[in-house]
């Protein structure tokens, strides 16, 4: 869990350099991030990076609706799993180790991601877990909620002023 801990103060010191302020990541974003990474099996993962340093997304249709589709970025919990991903390795194609609180992050703040999907054992490609980055939105912007409604007022009028 210390690990966790390091992981997320890194993400909060370059918070600002992603649009997010320090108060918001510390309050509401990284408390989540840390529930959410305790859930996983993993401190970190692999995934897979095309040659302009994107990650590669694949693109998933739904059987029973084809024009209903989802971007979603695998990530696997040993190199040799992604080296072996869908069969086959691109030379073009790097592997990128990524702590999983970073890669959370990454999920909450890339709009054309729709999920995240993580092999949590290795070879085991039937086990995995969804992420949707609607869900971890939604966690992050209810934790807000919250604070703003415990937080005092900065109402200064004293109450007996008439």
């Amino acid at each position: 869990m210390m690990y966790l801990d390091e992981q997320l103060e890194i993400l909060i010191n370059e918070a600002p350099q992603h649009g997010v302020p320090i108060a918001v990541m510390k309050k509401a974003v990284a408390p989540t991030l840390k529930v959410l990474a305790s859930q996983l099996k993993h401190e970190k993962y692999y995934v897979l990076h095309g040659k302009n340093g994107s990650w590669l997304v694949t693109t998933l249709s739904n059987r029973n609706n084809p024009k209903e589709e989802k971007r979603v970025i695998y990530a696997f919990s040993t190199k040799k799993d992604a080296e072996t991903f869908q069969g086959m390795m691109n030379p073009e194609i790097r592997i990128i180790s990524i702590p999983v609180t970073h890669l959370l992050f990454e999920l909450f703040a890339v709009k054309s991601i729709d999920s995240l999907i993580v092999q949590e054992f290795p070879g085991n490609k039937e086990q995995q877990v969804e992420i949707s980055r609607t869900k971890l939105q939604t966690i992050i912007q209810e934790q807000l909620r919250r604070l703003q409604l415990t937080s005092p007022k900065t109402n200064n009028i004293p109450p007996n002023l008439a």
